[in-house]
């Protein structure tokens, strides 16, 4: 699961579910704020509840830094580029992912959310994991389906981009010369042979090749399609 490690790492929060297609009917004032339309993807809907939901699911992201800030902007460009990624990946001919291998995936889960060792939970247990998800405003059905839509992403990315990419010993060689011994040397320690660093240099290149392919393929998603981002007090078109 090495790919999904440096897929989840370039694209932060893959978790959250696809944004809804249509605004959720409001009967008091206080819903119709939350369900206010934030971004437009190609005629698909983000909300105001969609980011709220992706502010909540940065407690169930085992790779990332759970000391940073929420960034509320941040949240609404990943959204959009989630959206982009996932009506390409319904254009694609491919197995769905099955309850077997999202249980997976979430059995692993449980065991690396900080927040599940906290001494309050045992999210080993279903009772433990239950009570977690509930905390954060998940029931476990809901949670699973937006981890299957991660995957999803992560699959597609994974087959689009890292495929073909190919480290060369040469780059490795310069990444070691250029990029680690200057870093050992900074901290006054000596740099451990090039041969035993090489697979995790392969991984930081192989995650900033595809990290550029990424975002170059997305910026011409964008340029194609219809982004329309709605800041507070603008009506949707």
């Amino acid at each position: 699961m090495r790919a999904f490690r440096i897929a989840a790492a370039m694209l932060a929060v893959l978790c959250a579910a696809r944004a809804q297609t249509s605004p959720a009917p409001s009967t008091t004032v206080e819903q119709s704020k939350l369900d206010r339309v934030v971004a437009i993807v190609n005629n698909e809907l983000i909300l105001d509840s969609d980011v709220d939901e992706e502010r909540r699911l940065e407690a169930l992201q085992p790779y990332n830094a759970q000391s940073e800030t929420f960034s509320r902007d941040r949240a609404i460009e990943r959204l959009i580029d989630r959206a982009l990624i996932l009506q390409q990946v319904e254009l694609q001919a491919e197995n769905p992912i099955t309850d077997a291998q999202v249980e997976q995936e979430t059995g692993a889960l449980r065991k690396n959310i900080p927040g599940c060792k906290n001494t309050k939970f045992n999210c080993e247990t279903k009772a433990g994991w239950d009570v977690f998800l509930a905390s954060n405003g998940f029931t476990e059905a809901e949670f699973n389906e937006k981890w299957r839509e991660r995957m999803e992403v992560l699959r597609f990315i994974e087959q689009r981009f890292r495929a073909g990419i190919k480290i060369t010993p040469e780059e490795i060689q310069a990444y070691y010369t250029q990029t680690m011994l200057p870093e050992y040397a900074k901290q006054g320690t000596k740099a451990p042979p090039v041969d035993s660093l090489s697979s995790r240099i392969q991984e930081v290149l192989l995650e900033q090749r595809v990290s550029g392919l990424l975002g170059d393929w997305l910026k011409s998603l964008r340029a194609q399609g219809s982004v329309v981002v709605l800041h507070a007090g603008e009506e949707a078109p």
